[in-house]
């Protein structure tokens, strides 16, 4: 099986400051659309930093998976710059990698986290069964994201819970997320942070839509194996007060030594995009679980 890091490496051709960037439709979290951790991890894997880094991207546009893309990736001093554009040179994302101290101000992120790994039943291969009310929640799956994904080879296959306090979960990592060194891909932290907060977004907003403002710190290197526990708190997250449709979020990544990554994420909603997202997950998630997330769209 190849493993996340050589599928990203592989993504990648050229020498110097322009590349092209064709990320394979494994990296998707929309259909079509990469997800916003996959091209952050991209990012990282251009600029080779060993040490505590902040990996960012502004979501301009959406980036298609499976198409050639320019990456202009620029090198200043120790952090790298980049712009990611389509065949008609139109900016879809722009970032940077820069080394962080590693440190981070985690507040009071882990709260009590749902029990997503006792929600999982066998028996329902599209995604968890309902709940019991009181219980926490297990948030919808699909069959090819790379965060959710039950059918994707190369994805994480993550399955989310919430409660009345936060989102998160406990992941496994599978053999594919060890790098060569024998750590944990980077991309997998970016995407679990990434894929939280675009719950976050959507259970305060009601609303499907995109993250646009991802602002990553890996604080250390993880070791290959261990569990890792995403959560992000609703009193946490907050509507920007000049445009209601953004909501900040804030979303940590540890194991059991501690804090391994954070993020602060922008969402931003889209009215009436829940519609088409609830009739495709209606196939393979209990209409209880959509309902719980999208009210006004599944009924």
């Amino acid at each position: 099986m190849m493993r996340t890091d050589e599928a990203l490496r592989r993504a990648l051709e050229g020498r110097g400051d322009e590349l092209i960037l064709t990320l394979d439709p494994a990296f998707q979290g929309f259909p079509d659309a990469a997800h916003g951790g996959s091209v952050l991890g991209a990012f990282d894997a251009v600029a080779g930093m060993a040490g505590p880094r902040h990996v960012a991207g502004r979501y301009v546009k959406r980036v298609p998976v499976g198409e050639p893309l320019t990456l202009i990736a620029t090198r200043s001093d120790s952090s790298l710059t980049c712009r990611l554009l389509d065949a008609g040179s139109t900016l879809l994302v722009d970032g940077a990698v820069t080394p962080s101290a590693g440190t981070a101000v985690l507040g009071q992120e882990a709260g009590a986290l749902p029990e997503t790994d006792v929600l999982f039943d066998e028996r329902f291969p599209g995604g968890p069964p309902p709940p019991d009310p009181v219980a926490s929640h297990p948030l919808p799956v699909s069959r090819a994201c790379f965060a959710c994904g039950t059918d994707n080879p190369l994805g994480l296959r993550l399955r989310l819970a919430f409660d009345d306090a936060s989102v998160g979960a406990t992941w496994r990592p599978r053999e594919g997320f060890q790098t060569e060194d024998g750590a944990l891909a980077p991309v997998a932290l970016t995407a679990l942070l990434d894929e939280a907060a675009f719950w976050l977004g959507a259970l305060a907003s009601g609303e499907s839509g995109m993250t646009t403002d991802l602002r990553v710190t890996l604080l250390r290197a993880v070791p290959f194996g261990p569990g890792i526990t995403v959560v992000g708190r609703h009193d946490r997250v907050r509507a920007r007060p000049d445009d209601a449709r953004y909501w900040d979020t804030h979303v940590v990544a540890q194991d059991a030594a501690g804090a391994i990554a954070t993020a602060d994420i922008t969402f931003v909603a889209v009215r009436g995009a829940a519609r088409r997202l609830v009739t495709g997950m209606l196939a393979m998630n209990p209409p209880e679980i959509l309902r719980r997330v999208f009210p006004a769209y599944a009924r």
